[in-house]
């Protein structure tokens, strides 16, 4: 009878997996970068082979350029190249790129190297952590928005017809290179884009950077050299400083959420025609707006978040043919959401957000949501 038991029984086996690994990494910046990149690879020997993965746009301007730089330094280069556009930031693309690689050889022994804009980073980033379980990538950004934001903090992902990086992996660079000269190639607008995000750093996180910006924006538009560099290197503190706190975004990292709520929804509901910057400033302004309509976020402050987006040539409305419902309902597929709650990071002034039972996110009813949007349609 006791054996009986003792067969019966549950019976468990732990496996312990502790582990404490550095993902340090350092980022290079300067202008005409590539001879160096090529430099610190034939000197480092960190791979047998690299992977350029970049989209069609780049390739034609930076794509010979990197691939001579390294064939100069006996260093084997290939350059993998998708369709440019935030609509081909999906699974299909991932797959293609992975079967490519697999067909021209590139191993365990190979690095990717993602040079592009964001849509370029998230790709090669995510592809980098599936291939083959995981091979190192550098992140080498050519736009204003990758510098300031995407090729920091190791968020990779593609969309899903349910919405913006919903599937993707936490893959952090091995290096990553911020190569100012790159950005005078970028159209005006897609160079004001990149400075959606960087107003959004100094709104979440400091309010001297702000004060920076609203004193030198001429030069930041004009691409002074030295200006894009300080640019550069105060975006990358700021987002830097955050993530070394919180690299799995389950605390203060949320703060860099600001304005990407509405902001992806929007990016979503006008089927990805209207840019990630130019979304994410109009998503500041509504959630600016829900902030103060909440008793956070001064009248004061909001003016001055809209003075300098306005001065740096971008979008503070909605448009008129996109319904405040329609635009509710894509925010429930953010995947920042909790138990099915839309959930809000919010400032409470200029450098700082407001705490909500010390976390950075809360949710907002949808009557304060579609008052906020109602109040950014009424003057279009």
């Amino acid at each position: 009878m006791a054996e009986r038991k003792r067969m019966n029984e549950d019976e468990t086996l732990r496996i312990t997996l502790e582990s404490n690994i550095d993902e340090s990494y350092d980022i290079i910046f300067g202008a005409r970068l590539f001879s160096r990149i090529a430099e610190d690879l034939a000197g480092l020997k960190l791979g047998s082979s690299y992977a350029i993965i970049t989209d069609s746009n780049v390739a034609g301007l930076y794509g010979n350029e990197i691939l001579q730089a390294m064939a100069r330094k006996k260093i084997r280069g290939d350059i993998f190249a998708f369709p440019a556009g935030e609509q081909n930031k999906n699974v299909d693309t991932c797959v293609s790129l992975l079967n490519d690689l697999q067909r021209s050889e590139h191993g365990r022994d190979s690095w990717i190297i993602a040079l592009g804009g964001g849509v370029v980073g998230d790709v090669a980033g995510f592809v980098a952590a599936i291939h083959l379980r995981g091979v190192p990538y550098i992140q080498v950004p050519t736009t204003l928005l990758a510098q300031a934001d995407a090729s920091i903090g190791g968020k990779t992902g593609v969309n899903t017809a349910q919405g913006k990086n919903l599937v993707g992996a936490f893959n952090q660079p091995k290096r990553v290179y911020m190569d100012v000269s790159t950005l005078k190639t970028l159209s005006k607008e897609e160079y004001r884009n990149g400075l959606a995000e960087t107003i959004k750093h100094a709104v979440v996180y400091s309010s001297d950077f702000f004060e920076y910006l609203e004193n030198n924006i001429q030069p930041i538009l004009q691409l002074n050299e030295n200006s894009l560099i300080a640019l550069a290197r105060m975006n990358c503190s700021i987002k830097g400083r955050v993530v070394q706190r919180d690299p799995r975004e389950t605390g203060i990292r949320r703060i860099l959420n600001y304005g990407h709520t509405i902001g992806h929804a929007l990016e979503l509901a006008s089927g990805y025609t209207l840019s990630h910057g130019a979304c994410v400033s109009r998503g500041m302004m509504v959630e600016g707006k829900i902030a103060h309509d909440l008793g956070y976020f001064s009248r004061e402050d909001m003016k001055r978040q809209e003075d300098l987006l306005v001065k740096s040539g971008l979008p503070i409305y909605i448009p008129r043919d996109i319904d405040s419902s329609v635009l509710i309902e894509a925010t429930r597929s953010d995947k920042k959401n909790f138990a099915g709650k839309v959930r809000y990071s919010l400032p409470q002034a200029i450098g700082r957000m407001h705490q909500f039972d010390g976390t950075y996110a809360t949710a907002v009813d949808d009557a304060v949501v579609r008052h906020a949007l109602h109040d950014r349609q009424t003057l279009l």
